[in-house]
């Protein structure tokens, strides 16, 4: 398997350190905000890294961190703590702010069948394994303490840079000094490992004692601290977005390397911008969507995951209600071409088809250089054109879904009651007609009968309850 390693600027032998274990890590949420699409296109494309790794048999190790404190509204160590600034403007507690923002995002994951991580690490569960980090960086002569924080010293660190392959003059040139609020940081590209909670910080809801006074972690030693304790000192897989590349993942590097003396990650793994009509996700646009507003326009929640996957992860992605109507139309045909195909299923013949191998293996070239899912979906979709007979195609298909991760194997040719499907229609009528109330009764009326329903854009699909 080959991926792109945004550290080397080449697509590469993918070689992990222990095989067939593998050490996987993502950057999680800042549990400030509800997480919207353009995070979840960064979150389907790890899952299929992930599922590609595993279709090839490996074992994943795989980790999630969740940001609760720390993370500034610069990420240049500029403004106040997300989470405390959202908590003041909305009245509400950093904790009820973070735990409600922690189950949106893992319930979004949930609906675009994300398969969830080994674990999900908060960073405030993991204090005093950053405070320890800290110290070990201190002693290795890489810190300096200010009044209001303790910084990492990036001249100290001769590689500073090589991940967004900038010199520390250059990186210095594009950092702007006015936006330094610590008159005693010694350089714009420092950045802070401790807040203390004195000055700017001094209401700072979240503080912990540590050796440098009261206080709170900087953003980027959480991610050190947490992957170091669960997946070890070198990492096979870091991933994230392309904004992280710049400033948190070049200083994850530099704090990780200057304590451990080893190299921190093998293969950095970076996905692109999602745009919304060709322009990036803003507030001010009011062009910030998330699954909540996919659900309430009617779309499946898996036809977003299939618009995903028609764009390679290293290249930007224009989302388009339009866009993602094609993409259920799409998705609609396949779990027609699921059904058909169980009704159809024979026996396999005696010796496989040469043309079902060719198909597996031009498949498997294309998942294996760098994830070229575009590519594998169109192999799929001549595949089912084929002379293939039916039970060859499914056999094939389900295959190719272990990757693509569209539930594919679920999609069941069970009838539908003539009463549930009448139940449906009613409660379909019910909504149409602005009875909410009515449609709400009919639904718990078809899960008592044991069928689920989902409001789709222009119409329902009907299931079995799996509860």
């Amino acid at each position: 398997m080959k991926i792109y390693n945004s550290l080397s600027k080449t697509i590469e032998e993918f070689k992990p350190l222990n095989p067939p274990l593998i050490t996987f890590y993502s950057c999680g949420p800042t549990v400030y905000n509800a997480t919207h699409i353009g995070h979840l296109r960064t979150y389907i494309n790890i899952d299929v890294l992930k599922r590609a790794l595993l279709y090839f048999g490996y074992e994943v190790k795989h980790i999630i961190n969740i940001t609760d404190v720390g993370h500034l509204t610069g990420d240049d160590d500029t403004g106040e703590d997300k989470l405390e600034k959202e908590a003041k403007e909305i009245g509400k507690s950093v904790s009820n702010i973070a735990n409600f923002y922690t189950d949106f995002f893992i319930k979004s994951l949930s609906l675009l069948n994300i398969i969830p991580p080994f674990k999900y690490i908060k960073a405030t569960d993991h204090i005093q394994e950053m405070i320890d980090l800290i110290k070990k960086i201190e002693s290795k002569g890489f810190t300096y303490e200010t009044d209001e924080a303790v910084y990492f010293n990036t001249t100290k660190f001769d590689d500073y840079g090589k991940l967004s392959g900038q010199k520390l003059c250059e990186k210095k040139q594009g950092v702007r000094d006015e936006v330094i609020i610590d008159p005693q940081k010694k350089n714009p590209t420092d950045f802070a490992l401790w807040f203390k909670t004195v000055k700017r910080f001094k209401d700072h809801v979240l503080h912990w004692p540590s050796p440098w006074g009261e206080g709170f972690p900087g953003w980027h030693i959480e991610c050190s601290a947490m992957s170091m304790k669960y997946l070890g000192e070198t990492l096979d897989i870091h991933a994230g977005g392309v904004d992280h590349l710049p400033v948190h993942h070049e200083n994850e590097i530099a704090q990780s390397e200057s304590a451990t003396d080893k190299q921190f990650v093998k293969y950095w793994v970076h996905n692109e911008f999602l745009l919304i009509n060709d322009k990036k996700m803003s507030k001010s646009l009011k062009n910030i969507f998330t699954i909540e507003d996919v659900q309430k326009k009617r779309f499946e929640t898996l036809s977003l995951r299939y618009l995903c996957l028609q764009t390679h992860y290293r290249q930007q992605m224009n989302f388009t209600w339009e866009s993602l109507e094609s993409a259920e139309n799409a998705y609609k045909k396949l779990k027609e071409t699921v059904i058909a195909l169980k009704k159809n299923s024979q026996v396999k013949n005696s010796e496989s088809d040469l043309k079902n191998i060719d198909y597996k293996e031009r498949f498997n070239e294309a998942i294996s250089n760098d994830l070229q899912i575009p590519q594998a979906l169109s192999i799929m979709w001549e595949m089912l054109k084929s002379k293939l007979n039916p039970n060859e195609k499914l056999d094939l298909l389900l295959s190719f879904d272990k990757i693509f991760g569209l539930s594919l194997e679920s999609v069941s040719l069970d009838k539908i009651p003539s009463h549930i499907l009448e139940l449906a229609k009613e409660r379909q009528a019910a909504r149409s007609k602005g009875d909410f109330k009515k449609s709400d009764e009919l639904r718990k009326q078809i899960n008592k009968l044991g069928f689920e329903i989902e409001d789709l854009k222009k119409t329902f699909e009907l299931r079995k309850s799996t509860k």
